[in-house]
């Protein structure tokens, strides 16, 4: 059944900015609190190696090992100072200049100069197209990509000059793959990465790595003396490392099968519906409106079970000039009947939604199933077709598709890298460099999504953004369904545990409340 669109409870219950409350002062009787924190991830590999991977493991620990230039906020994309206290930019800008912080040493007791962070960033640009450039291959427009020359100006000041403008640079710095690190040669031989972080490596084994605090480091001391990150994987061993007291918070690749001490935030994932724009009869605006209106998100979230949330707008909650607006989802019946005739819907017609048949955590089965229930029910019949993500992923690159369900990512938090290749011309060529599945071509949107990619002043980024927004709103060429949730089980006795939508959490604000009295 077709309800109206308000299902913003669910949405606020879930997407909420999950935060572990701080703890009391210890008391008298009590024992000291353990400052070890044991962190379970999947995947853990005892090479921190920067740049080679977008997500997961690899960057939540290089996040607490390596400062970046400019950090996120807590709770979302947009950035705040960290090594460079102030930036700016050329009038043309193809040039990016950042003064450094006083008085930051990296671990092996060097002092952070403007020649260590050019060096740094050279590594990079020196690795070309390997797999260790994967991150800035990803988010600087491929190897070397739009980074022309990283250079110091004097021992204060490091200078980025491009090859093009590009505004995404400055929140794409914040991503963990682009810490600064010294390189040196360690005491066995070969090269090691030293960084500036709250934490340094002091032991790495088989399924184990441990972090010790910097003492002086410039944001403050970390409020653990130790972090210990362990490779779990599973649920099964998750809960017999929590039944051990071996293991204080687990970050689950997927919902943890536990609801106890759990906690989950949006993360940068999202899932959306595609309309072949170039096929009648869904080149007509009226007739995109109407699927909108449509699908019921309470259905779809019954589909989504604990893996992911119905999304009611372009952005996911964390992610900066998100804009807030009427719902995408949900509408009346006669708001369905009304928009399909004015679409002139064709009698007798039954479009094809094509979907995969893997993935993971969220089932595109069952998305598909229940995007079929919700059309028709409003008297839009579906016929679907499940293939493997192969013959999925090469039927919606050449537009083989009435609809298709697809997934992409906020990737470092820079609306660009989401709505840019979605949605304009660029990525809908046909083939296996499109990007933009509904072939939906617009040229007011690309303009509006261009000039805030070449825009260095952020406010009006920011307000290039929300037109974008509100246009796409309007003309619906893809809807956003759903963003995937990113989850944590911490034990009752962890504190200032805050997950942050990017998944590279801040640790350093993490430590364990004192144990019960004695008696």
């Amino acid at each position: 059944m077709l309800g109206p669109r308000t299902v913003g409870v669910l949405w606020i219950a879930v997407a909420a900015f999950f935060v572990l409350p701080p703890a009391l002062s210890a008391q008298p009787g009590t024992t000291a609190p353990r400052r070890e924190v044991r962190i379970g991830v999947p995947g853990l590999s005892t090479a921190i190696d920067l740049g080679t991977t977008l997500e997961g493991a690899v960057p939540l620990i290089a996040r607490q090992i390596f400062d970046t230039l400019v950090t996120y906020r807590e709770g979302t994309t947009d950035i705040e100072p960290a090594l460079a206290t102030r930036w700016s930019a050329s009038r043309d800008g193809l040039v990016w200049s950042f003064t450094l912080r006083d008085n930051v040493r990296f671990h092996d007791g060097t002092a952070l100069t403007a020649t260590a962070v050019a060096a740094s960033f050279d590594r990079h640009l020196r690795v070309g197209t390997q797999p260790a450039a994967a991150v800035w291959a990803a988010l600087l427009r491929g190897a070397p990509g739009v980074v022309k020359e990283v250079r110091a100006v004097d021992a204060r000041t490091v200078q980025f000059t491009l090859v093009q403008p590009y505004a995404p640079l400055l929140t794409v710095l914040a991503h963990p793959g682009f810490g600064v690190a010294r390189q040196t040669t360690a005491p066995e031989g070969g090269d090691r990465l030293v960084g500036t972080g709250p934490y340094r490596i002091v032991d790495a084994s088989s399924g184990r790595l441990t972090l010790e605090a910097v003492p002086g480091h410039w944001a403050g001391p970390p409020r653990a003396d130790r972090l210990v990150f362990l490779d779990v994987a599973t649920d099964d061993h998750a809960e017999a490392e929590f039944d051990a007291g071996a293991l204080d918070v687990w970050f689950p690749a997927e919902p943890p099968r536990r609801a106890q001490w759990t906690l989950s935030i949006p993360g940068p994932r999202v899932g959306y519906l595609a309309f072949q724009t170039e096929k009648e009869p869904f080149s007509r605006k009226k007739i995109r409106q109407a699927v909108a209106a449509a699908i019921d998100p309470a259905v779809l979230g019954i589909a989504l079970d604990r893996a992911a949330v119905p999304l009611q707008s372009f952005l996911p909650p964390g992610v900066w000039a998100r804009r807030e607006g009427w719902p995408l989802l949900g509408g009346t019946r006669r708001t369905v009947a009304t928009l399909l005739k004015e679409g002139s819907w064709p009698q007798g017609f039954t479009p094809t939604l094509l979907a995969s048949s893997e993935g993971g955590p969220v089932h595109m089965r069952a998305v598909a199933e229940a995007l079929q229930v919700s059309l028709q029910g409003a008297d839009i019949p579906v016929k679907l077709r499940v293939e493997s993500e192969q013959v999925t992923a090469a039927a919606r690159a050449a537009g083989e598709h009435d609809l298709v369900l697809a997934e992409a990512s906020v990737a470092a938090g820079d609306p660009h890298l989401l709505l840019y290749p979605l949605s304009t011309s660029e990525g809908a060529s046909r083939g296996r460099q499109a990007l933009n599945f509904s072939f939906y071509r617009n040229p007011r949107l690309d303009d509006a999504l261009i000039r805030a990619s070449q825009l260095s002043f952020r406010p009006e980024r920011q307000r290039l953004y929300q037109r974008a927004q509100a246009m796409l709103s309007d003309e619906l060429p893809w809807i956003p369904l759903y963003v995937h949730l990113l989850w944590a089980v911490a034990r009752p006795d962890v504190r200032g545990l805050r997950l942050h939508p990017s998944g590279f959490h801040r640790l350093s604000t993490v430590w364990l409340e004192a144990p019960t009295p004695r008696p």
